[in-house]
């Protein structure tokens, strides 16, 4: 009983999200949402919808735009704000609608195996199909094709991006997840799923490679990537947007720190990560005591402005880097879930006990913060275990966290292990995260300690 109540809450919360908002009224036209039957090989028994705007360009756009768990392509083109943008700017909105139940019904395929292989099969397979239609019926250009997307579309979104880098040139995904992050059918529900439930914690390195190998042997561009999640969204934990990061900006070959942060509406904090030539590769929007409700007003606008779409001169396509990262498997099964100890590891061993390293990266908006530490095991031997303390100079109070059991006592922070992550090997690294809150300053600590002794 306690697990069809999840179920349903589940599903009503994505639903919710479907449902949007209330859109200002179009500019009168004589488009409208137009069902295709027979758009090709269709192995996700999917249905089509697609919106083409009266004043378009002769090779327009095309936009791939989808709906989250339990909602349709129909569904999605009434409470999101793309058809009234194609009006407006040219291009083509395909809505697809999935069919794939998973237990909820009407969710896009990002669990099966068939799903995580180019022209594997499933739901890929047959949006790809509607490309391929729009492009041959309505002159879409191929080298301006982009996926956006609401939770199971979001996820879906990140997943087109990992499977056909060479058709997509930018993505936005709204409260989605990284490619990869359900291990099988069984693992996708919410209620029991290790991939939303707080444990997926893999490391940049291990995202990377699960999206160089969807597509193993290319070497060309790949698409540029926007990721939306709110705060406080509990059913899509907003853990997963620092995980998606990782995966993008480790795909295109950049540095885990911003190379710029700003606040560009009141709640919304926008990381950017860019490469050397200054264009933005990935991009990374928190949405301060945000649900699972993205998109709201205005977000399309944005995710369209990113992809170029407002702009007579679309977004430079640069180069992928000359030696990208080694292209090892990633990981079949999820991290281990081995509870902690019983007892919690000491605190205060004796001094010079660990050799260790913690990366801290944090992003400001008014009076709250997003921080996620990586800390590194610099000794030769495992650390089994672990407790991060440090002490804030300033008025930081943290209000909750991921991947870690945080606690704070006065400017006292104390960072314990969650049960699958308890064991740091010998020159290997653990993250997590918190948010909290400030007086308008967030000066960072000046010092960190694992398990008592000071890392640098």
């Amino acid at each position: 009983m306690t697990r069809t109540k999840a179920a349903l809450a589940w599903l009503a919360a994505a639903l919710l999200a479907v449902a949007g908002i209330a859109l200002a009224p179009s500019p009168a036209s004589a488009a409208s949402l137009v069902e295709v039957t027979s758009f090709g090989s269709n192995p996700g028994n999917m249905r089509m919808h697609v919106y083409v705007p009266d004043s378009r360009p002769s090779n327009p756009p095309i936009v791939v735009a989808m709906h989250g768990c339990g909602g349709s392509g129909s569904g999605f083109y009434s409470s999101s704000e793309f058809a009234r943008l194609a009006d407006q700017f040219g291009y083509i909105v395909i809505y697809p609608t999935a069919t794939q139940q998973a237990g909820f019904g009407n969710c896009f395929d990002v669990w099966s195996t068939a799903s995580k292989r180019r022209d594997g099969g499933s739901d890929p397979v047959s949006i790809m199909s509607m490309v391929g239609y729009a492009q041959r019926q309505y002159g879409g250009d191929p080298q301006r094709v982009y996926a956006t997307g609401s939770s199971s579309g979001g996820m879906m979104t990140q997943a087109l991006m990992a499977l056909y880098p060479d058709v997509f040139k930018a993505g936005a995904a709204f409260m989605g997840v990284p490619f990869n992050c359900f291990a099988n059918a069984a693992d996708f529900p919410p209620t029991n799923s290790q991939c939303v439930n707080g444990r997926m914690d893999r490391t940049p390195q291990q995202w990377g490679d699960a999206v160089r190998q969807a597509y193993p042997g290319y070497s060309g561009a790949r698409p540029r990537v926007q990721l939306w999640h709110g705060t406080n969204d509990t059913l899509i934990p907003f853990q997963l947007l620092q995980e998606g990061v990782e995966q993008w900006t480790n795909v295109a070959g950049l540095s885990q720190t911003p190379t710029s942060t700003d606040t560009p509406q009141t709640n919304w904090n926008r990381r950017r990560f860019a490469d050397s030539s200054g264009t933005v590769r990935v991009e990374a929007y928190s949405i301060q005591g945000a649900g699972h409700s993205l998109p709201s007003a205005g977000m399309a606008r944005v995710a369209i402005d990113f992809f170029g779409l407002t702009s007579s001169t679309p977004p430079p396509t640069t180069p992928p880097p000359t030696t990208p990262p080694p292209t090892t498997p990633p990981p079949t099964t999820p991290p281990p879930t081995t509870p902690p100890p019983t007892t919690p590891p000491p605190t205060t061993p004796p001094p010079g006990s660990t050799s260790c390293r913690v990366q801290y990266a944090a992003d400001s908006w008014n009076n709250g913060l997003v921080a996620n530490l990586t800390v590194t095991n610099t000794s030769t031997s495992p650390v089994n275990g672990w407790t991060v303390q440090w002490t804030w100079p300033g008025s930081q109070q943290v209000t909750s966290g991921w991947n870690a059991t945080v606690s704070q006592s006065g400017n006292q922070v104390t960072a314990r292990n969650a049960a699958w992550n308890g064991t740091i090997g010998a020159n290997q690294s653990v993250s997590f995260g918190f948010q909290a809150t400030h007086n308008g300053t967030n000066t960072p600590p000046t010092q960190f300690t694992l398990n008592g002794a000071a890392c640098s």
